[in-house]
């Protein structure tokens, strides 16, 4: 079974840094994927970014160039950098995962995921 743990969420002003961990357990040593997703009061989820098994990463529009996401392989735990934040990143943050490799455009879809974590609360004030 797979479980996901995410902390590092929090408030800070805008132009801010803030990085986000997600604790995974349960994923074998290969393949799978791994991504951030967030969801602001009212609006739909939406990825944030995805990295799988083999280190080929995607990111959304909204986020490029001002995230990074990385792992850790022997662990498999999932970093999150975002840095020059806005309030628009308002949001919680929530970790997810599958157990196998998906094609860039399917890793940024909530639906192509299996296992969630509980998410994590991030605020940027201006």
């Amino acid at each position: 079974q797979v479980q996901l743990v995410e902390s590092g969420g929090g408030s800070v002003q805008a132009g801010g840094s803030l990085t986000l961990s997600c604790a995974a357990s349960g994923l074998s040593n290969t393949p799978y994927h791994v991504a951030w997703f967030r969801q602001a009061p009212g609006k739909e989820r939406e990825a944030v970014a995805s990295i799988r098994h083999d280190g080929t990463t995607a990111y959304s529009d909204s986020v490029k160039g001002r995230f990074t996401i990385s792992k850790d392989n022997p662990s498999k735990n999932l970093s999150l950098q975002m840095n020059s934040l806005h309030p628009a990143d308002t949001a919680i943050y929530s970790c997810a995962a599958v157990k196998y490799g998906l094609t860039i455009s399917r890793s940024l879809r909530p639906d192509s995921y299996i296992y969630w974590g509980q998410g994590t609360q991030v605020t940027v004030s201006s």
